[in-house]
């Protein structure tokens, strides 16, 4: 490699014009613009505010300058010209390769242990992956390689230059460095020693000192943690311990990731001090507790719901993350077609009845019931929820968390709900027979119940309410419908293709019926290169029609005339749901047997 000089703004916007992302007159107009643009940055890099927050090196890119300028693609309306494809463009124009830096696919050790955080901001480099001695390492700066030469000679490594932006070699050194250096320090604080196990007891000797929870470096190390969570767009946190160490995993769009490996000595203080933010109790290691954390991120409030369990090497915390604005959105933004969505808009405005919403964990019912809620909430309505536990905290609604140590359970507590005058009532789950008998006497006296059951379609819901001894009269006269759910992965936007379709693409599937074409995620930098990028739910809603409460009265256990009947009275089955989605190039068909077989 030889030294070369910086390259220029002039350079950057030149190779814009070239690859045609700018036209004449847009390199001229950001040409003009950009001294006083360039100051501007300047002066917010230096403030205090910005050196806090972003940790922003003194380097000003030309792709930040430009894209800062919020310059309109030419030929593609509502598009802006961004970092990430001004970095791209000059990557190519270079013949360098480009870098969408992924950090679900980096190692701590790698990205930490090559470079010094200080010298990373300043030169706004970072070590990506290494293999057989090559270290790929991100720069913002492809002409600045006297920096890489000086850590060949250093680090006695091969290096492999990749181009990144800045903003993400940023955010990965103030990720990664600060994560690692709260847990070094917090390492370093405490005298090496094992921990107590439930299986694996190992005494410990008098005078051992053990880190504290509420511990700098551990509060900070818990705090990165959080926020990485947050940008990630995780759902759950999953911090593990094992023999000799613990592992962190986020569930992102229903796939778990693994991200980190914490030193084993230091999973106690980790897990006290999210016990301690969630208000447990962190003495009772021995059974498994429930919290809840409120906390907020880029200016939203956001909700914790903390659940710990003892396993064999320690504690397992799992952090589930509520984010309002999923978790509460229009009914028309979840996914309905519209003869779903008419039907159980038509459920929801009757004065009274049942609503039962089907679902196994994590398809979304709470995200349902909550916008369901949202919609009837005005104040001329009493709505109360009884929930275990509550997963966020809404003010117009008035909740009750299930606390079965004090006696309130969702059976115990309906028949109090019913003396607080309430129009609507929400019940988390009818999980036996007193509980389903307190909702439909709730119905009987003209309130309306939404509720949920853990069945895998709409028309097992009836069975399974037979089962528990409700009888097919009480059914008939207060059940108003069944909807059952399920999530499945989205295909990603931005790199959706299509091809034509082969027979192994769709093996099971009725000959006759083979769609000619395939949509696809081909993966790219949004998706981290699945293909899929975010969630959509598939909704099966049934009707109580006289037709199937005739099949009820006459043959009140057979789920397959349940099923026909439904079906006649125009319910769409999950999987037709699902396959839709499919034929419409929203999802896969991989995606469609992963939820309905």
């Amino acid at each position: 490699m030889t030294a070369s000089p910086h390259l220029t703004l002039e350079q950057v916007v030149q190779m814009l014009l070239k690859c045609g992302l700018v036209t004449p007159d847009q390199h001229r107009e950001i040409l003009i613009k950009v001294p006083a643009q360039r100051a501007k940055l300047q002066k917010y890099q230096e403030s205090a505010y910005s050196r806090r927050l972003h940790q922003a090196a003194n380097i000003i890119t030309p792709a930040e300058v430009i894209s800062s300028l919020n310059i309109p693609i030419h030929g593609q309306p509502g598009r802006y010209l961004t970092e990430d494809m001004i970095t791209q463009a000059v990557a190519q124009e270079m013949k360098i390769p480009y870098r969408k830096i992924d950090p679900l696919k980096l190692q701590l050790d790698v990205v930490t242990s090559h470079v010094a955080r200080p010298y990373a901001i300043r030169h706004l480099i970072v070590p990506l992956e290494e293999e057989s001695g090559t270290v790929t390492m991100a720069v913002a700066d492809p002409s600045n390689l006297e920096i890489l030469e000086s850590l060949e000679t250093a680090r006695n490594i091969k290096i492999k230059l990749v181009l990144s932006s800045k903003t993400d070699i940023l955010k990965i050194v103030r990720e990664f460095y600060g994560f690692r250096a709260s847990v070094r320090a917090a390492e370093v604080d405490r005298i090496s020693s094992e921990e107590l196990s439930n299986l694996e007891q190992f005494v410990k000797l008098k005078g051992q000192e053990e880190i504290e929870a509420n511990d700098q470096h551990v509060t900070s190390a818990v705090e990165y943690l959080l926020h990485y969570a947050f940008e990630q767009r995780a759902s759950d946190i999953h911090i593990e311990p094992k023999r000799d160490k613990s592992y962190i995993r986020l569930r992102i769009d229903g796939v778990l990731h693994y991200i980190y490996t914490i030193p084993r000595n230091l999973h106690a203080p980790v897990i006290s001090r999210i016990k301690i933010m969630s208000r447990m109790n962190i003495a009772d290691k021995r059974r498994p507790q429930d919290g809840r954390i409120k906390t907020n991120f880029a200016g939203k409030d956001i909700e914790l719901r903390v659940s710990t369990v003892p396993v064999t090497f320690g504690e397992k915390v799992v952090i589930r993350i509520f984010d309002p604005e999923i978790l509460m959105q229009d009914l028309d933004q979840l996914g309905f077609y519209p003869r779903e969505y008419q039907t159980y808009n038509a459920f929801i405005r009757r004065p009274n009845g049942i609503i039962l919403v089907t679902g196994p964990t994590g398809s979304g019912k709470t995200t349902t019931l909550y916008s369901t809620l949202k919609a009837l909430s005005s104040p001329e309505v009493n709505i109360i929820s009884v929930e275990d536990p509550i997963e966020m905290v809404i003010e117009e609604f008035n909740q009750i968390g299930v606390q079965p140590a004090a006696g309130v359970t969702f059976s115990t507590i309906l028949p109090s709900i019913l003396r607080q005058d309430p129009d609507i009532i929400m019940v988390g789950e009818i999980r036996d027979r007193e509980t389903a008998e307190h909702a439909i006497q709730a119905a009987l006296t003209g309130h309306l119940v939404l509720s949920t059951l853990h069945t895998n379609d709409a028309p097992s819901a009836m069975v399974r309410l037979l089962d528990i001894g409700i009888p097919y009269y009480l059914i008939s006269s207060t059940v108003i419908g069944v909807m059952a759910q399920r999530l499945v992965r989205r295909i990603c936007p931005n790199c959706r293709r299509e091809r034509a379709a082969s027979p192994e693409d769709f093996e099971g599937f009725p000959a006759g019926e083979r769609p000619a074409k395939i949509y696809y995620g081909e993966g790219c930098v949004d998706c981290r290169g699945t293909g899929y990028k975010g969630r959509i739910g598939i909704f099966e809603v049934m009707e109580m029609t006289d037709n199937l409460k005739a099949v009820l009265t006459y043959n009140n256990a057979n789920l397959s005339e349940i099923y026909k009947t439904a079906a006649a009275d125009g319910m769409v089955s999950l999987k037709q749901v699902a396959l839709q989605k499919m034929l419409e190039g929203l999802t896969t068909y991989e995606e469609v047997i992963s939820v309905s077989g």
